[in-house]
């Protein structure tokens, strides 16, 4: 069995991922630094909105996660493994944001019904 290796272009993987600010990929510190910036709600916007937001978009992210895994999975040649993996760890690090803002209210919670007043 013989294994061909592709050259691995970074920049179009980035692309592929869409972790791209006005059409040219992120690089560097300054791409990291633009992709764990906080985006800000429009004015009005309420918490519920904003949670109901987040869950859908981390919902579309696993759903495409799955999509493709199977393309993946299917030796599809336009879907490559770099792009997988990259949206595997995107998704699984929103579920992880969303799981402990999640944590965070029940904790916050249980600590307003337990004050004594």
């Amino acid at each position: 069995m013989e294994v061909k290796l592709r050259p691995f272009d970074f920049a179009q993987a980035a692309a592929r991922a869409g972790l791209a600010v006005n059409g040219t990929p992120l690089a560097g510190a300054a791409g990291a630094a633009a992709r764990t910036a906080p985006t800000a709600a429009p004015a009005g916007a309420s918490f519920g909105d904003a949670m109901t937001q987040a869950l859908k978009s981390v919902s579309a992210q696993q759903k495409e996660v799955g999509r493709l895994q199977r393309e993946l999975q299917l030796d599809n040649p336009t879907v490559s493994l770099e792009e997988t993996m990259v949206a595997m760890q995107k998704a699984q690090i929103g579920f992880q944001a969303t799981l402990q803002v999640r944590n965070r209210l029940v904790s916050a919670y249980s600590e307003i019904m337990n004050m004594q007043i």
